[in-house]
């Protein structure tokens, strides 16, 4: 499926032409300029198309493909131009799509995940008047710009509030496919649940995911279905009350399993604020670990646009507003009134480095 928006020239970023009056001589009077015509503009429209591929998540993954499309969309409004985005429906579209584009004349193309590095890499190399953005991983090329995030770190903050919230002692995570996007947000919930357990003296147990070993349950996918169900249902059966799911829409599968289990298990969204994405779910929602891709997207654009577009990366923290953690929302009465400020807390301990988060998936490891 492919997305495209027509918009209107505006005058912040288009050239004035034909305005200056010349002389004809010392005691020539200048002639006046015409009047444009209803419905003309003297001005000329900024000759700029910026392009996207999603995987195979697609545009309405309520997630990490939705937000960079906002990114896009707001971006290209903002500069008034047209803009094209390109579902694949599975990753054998991921090079027909980037070359797609490519023949269509983008001057900007940027590649959604992991997953589309091989794609990127091949056409960046063999195209370097094209400008090309990719999130989630690290491309080298002077025409590639990597938008990345460290998000083990706002995944930590998810794991302690899922050990605070929780009444069984137990919390569980499941992933996708397993790469480094994904497991970077295992990672760093683990580690904020052993935080917490170090903390405050408990004991809840984090299951799906073994940050030493690297080994945990996965769908093999980042689509909702059989598998994501049974995964969700394997955790639920192990007791456990808190379910944070990182893969795009499999959250939407863990949410079937929670309701069909009678039982009150928390639902953790990851990349957007789920319970604003997706209002279906808002009341299993505890919070959402944050990953502003549209605004990593929306600058890289207008970077482009302006010309000052360079191949350095852009990374997100906690300490440059590029992660976060959303609000309880719905359960804000029913997590512990000292969570908050404990989280501002472990935040600031983060951001100056008197708590250490690692990962092995973290840009730059």
């Amino acid at each position: 499926m492919t997305f495209t928006s027509r918009k209107s020239a505006f005058s912040g970023l288009a050239l004035i032409g034909a305005s200056a009056l010349v002389l004809a001589g010392c005691a020539a009077a200048p002639e006046a300029p015409e009047e444009p015509a209803p419905g003309e503009t003297t001005e000329e429209a900024l000759d700029f198309y910026p392009c996207m591929v999603s995987d195979a998540g697609g545009f309405d993954d309520k997630s990490f493909n939705q937000a960079g499309f906002t990114g896009l969309e707001d971006a290209a409004n903002d500069l008034g131009v047209e803009f094209n985005a390109i579902e694949s429906p599975d990753e054998n579209a991921y090079n027909p799509n980037v070359s797609s584009l490519v023949d269509e004349g983008c001057d900007l193309i940027v590649t959604v995940g992991f997953l589309l590095a091989e794609a990127t890499s091949e056409a960046s190399a063999a195209n370097p008047d094209i400008n090309f953005a990719i999130i989630d991983e690290f491309v080298e090329g002077d025409n590639v710009k990597p938008i990345q995030f460290n998000t083990v770190e706002a995944a930590f903050l998810a794991g302690y509030a899922a050990a605070s919230y929780s009444q069984t002692g137990f919390v569980g995570t499941f992933g996708g496919i397993q790469i480094p996007p994904v497991t970077i947000f295992m990672d760093g919930f683990v580690q904020g649940v052993e935080y917490h357990n170090e903390v405050k003296g408990t004991s809840v147990q984090a299951l799906g995911w073994d940050f030493d070993a690297q080994t945990g349950a996965f769908t093999g996918g980042f689509a909702p279905g059989t598998e994501a169900l049974t995964t969700a249902q394997g955790l639920i059966d192990q007791n456990v009350d808190v379910l944070l799911p990182v893969g795009g829409p499999i959250y939407q599968s863990a949410a079937e399993a929670i309701r069909d289990s009678g039982r009150e298990i928390a639902l953790i969204g990851v990349d957007s604020d789920v319970f604003e994405t997706d209002p279906s779910v808002a009341d299993l929602l505890l919070t959402s670990v944050l990953k502003n891709i549209a605004v990593g997207v929306y600058d890289v654009t207008t970077s482009a646009a302006d010309g000052s577009f360079d191949n350095s990366p852009f990374v997100g923290t906690l300490e440059n507003g590029g992660l976060g953690l959303a609000p309880f929302h719905d359960f804000e009465s029913k997590v512990s009134p000292d969570l908050a400020a404990e989280l501002e807390e472990v935040t600031a301990g983060i951001i100056d480095g008197s708590i250490e988060v690692t990962s092995p998936a973290s840009p730059g490891q």
